[in-house]
């Protein structure tokens, strides 16, 4: 019996392995993940966050389809799947990433989500050995954390410990140098690929790991979110006379705007730290400390628009429209999005229907809900945006995420709206075992036409 887990036991039809085929990872980091080795197990564990005794209090069994699982409640108490309260001994179909509290409220209970592991069939594994010493920081002498990587030299560092590296540079040299090689840094960004192996390394060997206090310390000081570009103190030798079409290669040359011309009392200057948007691919001053926003808290990609607005400077082909960056409450919206009700066009033609029956608009529509996210009416927990508990309506986000957002609000328009209020063919409808998370109604238009799909995964009668 392995910690935190137990197995039923008494059902000679589960088969079990070696190897996992799902588990149970807890939201605290400080409890252990759940394994599901066998086809049927009952789950032991710590149910609170104040007490670490143990209680079974529910049974998985995974399904046919190797791609789900059912869920029964073994515990006396009701538990929480996905947001649907499931009672005592009663089964609800869970899926990869559907969260589950053991308890019959957030507060006070362990949140777990479900994970399910590669099959072997479908996955082929490449082993490859990495020596730990290959993957730390020479600064901290720790393995990664949020590892980032420099280049041109490509070396690797934590981002809290470069980024107190590349401010500390700035104050007292021209030029930025890698701590490792000591040559000239001109980008940094964070490396994707290589935080896999920082957690892979860690979970082969969790006596690497740092502690809690150095984690916090060292998120504290990262400062890189996005590709930077590191101005060098350079500069190119004059070998002839200054002539007219050298000063129009010198502007070409600038960066951004204020490299070339000071707004609003600033002007880069040799040190100054640039960011891409990624919208227009211009670049503009990394400048964290004038209360103006440069990163979509939505996606935490970059965007200009906005600081460039910030600074009076005129829409030009070096950086991008207001309109792509600004806040919820001043975005407009005229078109239900594609990526509404999980892109089911068919739940899309019912809410336009719905709302054109309530004699309103979908910007009116879309303003009531966005009051009621402000007011905080709204649970958020499958808000598709990074950081969804600081979004208020002042929260500048692209239009991408704005486009997400509305249709997160739509979904909560649609549950709120009363059976007899939708169209007659909508409220006949019984609602798909799968609810939103339905892959079927993506390649089979008559499921996604006959059965609703604007309801939470849960099994049984719906009516």
């Amino acid at each position: 019996m392995e910690f935190g887990e137990c197995s039923s036991g008494s059902n000679s039809s589960s088969s079990s392995s070696d190897e996992a085929w799902a588990k149970l990872v807890p939201s605290d980091s400080r409890y252990s993940d759940v394994e599901i080795r066998s086809n049927e197990m009952v789950i032991c564990s710590e149910i609170t966050s104040s007490s670490l005794e143990k209680h079974e209090w529910c049974k998985i069994t995974r399904n046919s389809d190797q791609s789900s699982a059912m869920m029964q409640n073994k515990s006396s108490n009701t538990i929480l799947v996905d947001e649907v309260t499931v009672q005592n001994e009663d089964n609800v179909v869970i899926n990869c990433g559907s969260e589950i509290i053991p308890g019959p409220a957030r507060e006070g209970y362990l949140s777990y989500r479900f994970k399910l592991m590669p099959r072997e069939s479908f996955t082929r594994w490449l082993k490859v050995n990495i020596d730990a010493e290959h993957a730390k920081c020479s600064i901290c002498l720790n393995v990664w954390h949020d590892v980032v990587t420099v280049a041109p030299c490509l070396h690797n560092f934590c981002n809290g410990c470069f980024s107190e590296w590349l401010r500390r540079s700035q104050k007292r040299h021209s030029s930025v140098l890698c701590p490792q090689c000591r040559a000239v840094v001109l980008f940094v960004g964070r490396n994707h690929f290589l935080h896999s192996i920082e957690e892979d390394v860690l979970q082969a060997d969790s006596s690497l790991k740092q502690s809690d206090e150095e984690i916090i310390l060292l998120d504290s000081y990262a400062s890189i979110k996005s590709n930077l570009i590191i101005q060098t103190g350079k500069k190119r030798r004059q070998k002839r006379p200054h002539s007219i079409l050298d000063a129009e290669n010198e502007v070409a040359d600038f960066p951004c705007p204020q490299c070339g011309t000071e707004y609003s009392g600033f002007h880069c200057n040799q040190n100054t730290i640039h960011l891409q948007c990624h919208a227009c691919g211009g670049m503009m001053p990394s400048r964290a400390d004038i209360g103006v926003p440069q990163h979509c808290l939505g996606c935490d990609r970059v965007f200009c628009g906005a600081y460039w607005h910030a600074q009076g400077v005129s829409r030009s082909d070096s950086h991008c429209s207001h309109e792509n960056f600004k806040p919820i409450s001043e975005h407009a919206v005229s078109r239900i999005p594609f990526l509404a009700h999980e892109k089911n066009r068919h739940e899309q033609d019912i809410t336009q229907r719905c709302i054109r029956q309530m004699g309103k608009t979908l910007q009116d529509v879309i303003s009531d809900w966005i009051g009621k996210l402000n007011n905080r009416e709204i649970d958020r927990t499958r808000m598709p945006l990074n950081h969804a508990e600081m979004i208020t309506v002042g929260t500048h986000v692209c239009n991408d995420c704005y486009d997400k957002l509305i249709s997160f609000l739509l979904y909560w328009f649609r549950i709120s709206i009363p059976k007899n209020l939708l169209p007659p063919e909508a409220a006949d409808r019984e609602d798909c075992w799968y609810g939103y998370a339905c892959r079927t109604q993506h390649h089979n238009e008559d499921h996604a036409r006959k059965r609703n799909h604007v309801c939470r995964p849960a099994r049984g009668n719906h009516a």
